[in-house]
């Protein structure tokens, strides 16, 4: 019977993934099992009871490809998308993502001296290597893409080969951190040293299309920065804690790198075209699919077809029926995974608690 093992180390994280097809009681289930390698797996089946052959064939292929997307490997060592059909591409850098903080702790740290803060740009994560004349851009997933011209440039025209990390917006790289410098790699450094060395490399390259991201140290220099952000509706802030190490993923909880948004984004699988440049979104919600609404498409941008991810921004989720309220089209997310798109990102309408008769 059909039966693979998946692998994924990064980081802290080193974890096993199992499925197969096993007969049973004249037809065929799905079973799957997940953990941390070396632990007792948890198990599960993705077919309640059994069901054909091509049925249950379907249903693994599916579920081998999903977890393959994410960078599972059959490879032990872990390697992101070793033996997959996206080894190429794999650059075995990976970005580190921030974990969302309520309003209710902004002001602890804007008020503590250790937490700098930036702004959270609405781009592309994106970061870019320099080795000798190869310059090499690479998604959040870890994979090799393409740059625009004006980025290859400014990195040619910087003095030293490194890899830094930023985001993109048009032809600019917001740059906020730096992974290795002159071949020394730096993310056992905390982030206040990190940062003094990428805004020298800066400082001494002609590279126009980077731009060190603002950063406010100071009391009432981050209370204005906030304050300013908050005012021109920009897409929220970062945390970051001057002794903060480089770390590859997403803590599973807190951290000392935090974001927290103004305005609510989240990527969407779009369904179907509808009328007046308008397409059907939908999430996931564990294993069910349920409608997110709809959103217009702006004249400057093509038609998604059905199964493209998509980032919106809106104003709130109805609880009631899952759809997004004010829906802003920001673009396509080919750097994000359609089993990403679940009803977790979103932010919900406020209940109205009706006074007492």
């Amino acid at each position: 019977m059909d039966k693979i093992t998946l692998y994924f180390r990064e980081g802290s994280s080193d974890k096993v993934y199992t499925a197969s097809i096993d007969p049973r009681d004249g037809g065929f289930v799905v079973s799957f099992a997940y953990g941390r390698r070396g632990t007792t797996l948890t198990t599960g089946t993705k077919t309640p009871s059994p069901v054909e052959y091509q049925v249950a064939k379907g249903i693994y292929d599916k579920l081998v490809k999903e977890k393959t997307a994410k960078g599972y490997t059959p490879g032990e060592d872990g390697t992101r998308y070793q033996h997959t059909d996206k080894a190429p591409q794999a650059t075995r850098i990976q970005c580190q993502l921030l974990n969302t903080i309520e309003e209710t702790r902004i002001q602890e740290l804007i008020t503590h001296p250790d937490w700098w803060l930036q702004e959270k740009l609405d781009g592309r994560r994106l970061l870019i290597r320099r080795d000798g004349s190869t310059v090499t851009g690479i998604n959040r997933l870890g994979l090799e893409i393409a740059l625009p011209q004006s980025l290859v440039e400014s990195a040619l025209a910087c003095t030293a080969n490194f890899i830094i990390d930023g985001e993109g917006l048009g032809n600019t790289l917001h740059v906020f951190d730096v992974l290795n410098l002159h071949g020394e790699d730096l993310r056992g450094l905390c982030y206040a040293e990190r940062f003094v060395r990428l805004g020298k490399l800066l400082k001494a390259s002609d590279a126009p299309h980077f731009r060190l991201v603002d950063t406010a140290l100071h009391l009432s220099d981050k209370r204005a920065l906030f304050e300013q952000l908050q005012s021109e509706h920009r897409e929220g802030v970062v945390f970051k804690h001057m002794m903060a190490h480089y770390t590859a993923g997403r803590p599973a909880s807190g951290g000392m790198q935090l974001k927290h948004k103004f305005c609510e984004t989240a990527s969407f699988i779009v369904t179907k075209p509808n009328s007046k440049r308008s397409v059907s979104l939908i999430l996931f919600d564990e294993d069910r699919v349920v409608p997110a609404g709809n959103v217009t498409i702006p004249p400057n941008h093509e038609i998604p077809v059905p199964g493209t991810v998509v980032e919106c921004r809106y104003l709130y989720a109805f609880r009631e029926s899952g759809s997004i309220y004010q829906p802003v089209y920001l673009g396509p997310r080919e750097d994000i995974r359609a089993e990403e798109c679940t009803t977790a990102q979103l932010k919900y309408k406020a209940e109205v608690v009706q006074p007492a008769a």
